[in-house]
């Protein structure tokens, strides 16, 4: 714990952020790893058009075409599952990384995947099926990294992620993918509907989605009335991973309700803003399960933009030397 305490004291004494993109690891995969990332929306670099519908219309396809899907281990075939297919809207590309061609947001890509490798790497000492990303405080970027690293598993063949918002409060993650609303959590947890009704399949590859569902005016007791861990532990016959976007921790007791029924914990600061003793404060909130690591958003570009740019992809037409 001592190793991510010292990250986050480093998180809250980084130099303001520029309006380019880096990514910096600062340590090695333990059993408390740390995971740093620049992966702030105010500092990705620009999208360029070319070439953008051609990955993100495959991404689109139906979950159908994604190939064998039959692997699953568990009781229940997820092909003959009977999910919620419902309409789904454009997603918000420009924030979700891996609906874009492959040569946009390179840097950003490699960093996700860096945090997908660290978690399977602590996967292979301990049971890690379903994580909590929260932060201490709103505005930290945890709804941010929970999409992308669900679409960073999805991208794996044959691994089938279920990506929640239990985010009650300030629910955002339906409207980043271009979700309906409802059902939803709060349906299944008011008891007005069953799991298979509130778990979307997403018009994209290896993803299903549970949406927050309608508003709530008593968040917590809903999250604390026990059906949670009943459709965590469910769903797990189903899918590979499980991420849940909660609300921040410090403000309110939800996430650390949630965390109750997960198999560890990510944390998102925000660099040069989340306070030392207000991140401290939230990992304390977590202390009945293990705090894996730390996402640092939004850190001060160093030098791997040269390294980076290097084995950037670029679109064919333009690599011609």
């Amino acid at each position: 714990m001592s190793r991510i305490h010292d990250a986050l004291r480093q998180a809250e004494t980084l130099g303001a952020p520029d309006r380019s993109s880096s990514v910096n690891i600062l340590a090695d995969p333990t059993p408390e790893s740390i995971f740093v990332a620049d992966a702030g929306l105010d500092h990705v670099r620009s999208v360029s058009n070319a070439g953008d519908g051609a990955e993100t219309d495959s991404m689109l396809q139906s979950p159908r075409d994604s190939g064998n899907l039959n692997d699953c281990s568990g009781s229940v075939d997820f092909m003959s599952a009977n999910f919620n297919e419902l309409t789904w809207t454009a997603p918000d590309s420009k924030t979700l990384f891996f609906l874009q061609p492959e040569y946009n947001y390179s840097m950003e890509r490699e960093q996700l995947r860096t945090l997908r490798s660290r978690l399977y790497q602590l996967r292979g000492n301990q049971r890690l099926k379903t994580v909590l990303i929260s932060s201490a405080l709103p505005e930290e970027g945890k709804t941010f990294i929970s999409a992308n690293l669900a679409l960073a598993i999805g991208k794996q063949h044959g691994r089938r992620v279920l990506l929640i918002d239990a985010d009650l409060r300030n629910p955002a993650l339906g409207k980043l993918l271009g979700a309906p609303d409802c059902p939803g959590l709060v349906e299944y947890l008011s008891g007005e509907a069953e799991m298979m009704s509130v778990i979307q399949k997403a018009p994209i590859p290896n993803l299903c989605f549970v949406s927050a569902g309608k508003s709530a005016t008593n968040p917590a007791e809903l999250i604390g009335n026990g059906k949670l861990p009943r459709l965590i532990e469910n769903a797990g016959e189903l899918f590979d991973w499980i991420i849940i976007d909660s609300p921040p921790a410090v403000p309110v007791t939800d996430a650390s309700l949630i965390a109750d029924g997960c198999d560890g914990v990510v944390l998102v600061v925000k660099a040069s803003s989340t306070d030392f003793d207000m991140a401290r404060k939230a990992c304390s909130e977590f202390r009945r399960k293990p705090l894996l690591g730390v996402v640092l958003n939004r850190a001060l570009p160093k030098h791997l933009d040269y390294y980076y740019g290097r084995y950037n992809t670029y679109p064919a037409e333009e690599n011609k030397g």
